[in-house]
């Protein structure tokens, strides 16, 4: 019989909480896409004690065959669902709040996002992929584990 609830064809994995210091950049774990037609990542502000000058801190979603850090690349927009300007944070009373999500769709085997603030960006953020439509069976446990960079 088909699965067609959404619990039993997705998973969900926690990428990491990312500390955001000045311009220094923070990139979540990897995600393994294998199996499944879509991610969505969502970012989640924990504490927000400066989001940084006027343009506070951005998030771009990268991509890789392998789980290899130097080897990420940018995801094009043809890829994405939604804008990664939707995951900008500008203000410094953000906390505790979901910052945005954003789509995937490519045919990488990982996925992750990379996170980036500016001059005085002093943050904590969580990062959750939601694996969709399981194309081999279903997940029965709902629950993924991420990859760490090598």
């Amino acid at each position: 019989m088909p699965q067609r609830d959404f619990k039993n064809n997705m998973q969900v994995v926690h990428l990491g909480n990312l500390t955001l210091t000045g311009a220094t950049p923070a990139a979540s774990a990897w995600v393994d896409t294998r199996g499944f037609d879509s991610c969505t990542f969502v970012m989640i502000n924990n504490t927000v004690t400066d989001a940084g000058t006027a343009a506070g801190f951005s998030t771009v979603v990268q991509e890789g065959d392998t789980t290899v850090a130097g080897s990420a690349t940018a995801v094009g927009d043809d890829e994405l669902i939604g804008l990664e300007t939707a995951l900008t944070v500008t203000s410094d009373a953000a906390d505790d709040a979901i910052a945005g999500t954003i789509g995937y769709v490519g045919d990488a085997r990982y996925a992750r996002v990379n996170v980036t603030g500016t001059t005085g960006t002093a943050a904590d953020v969580s990062v959750i992929a939601i694996l969709e439509r399981g194309a081999l069976m279903p997940t029965n446990s709902g629950v993924g584990t991420s990859v760490a960079a090598t």
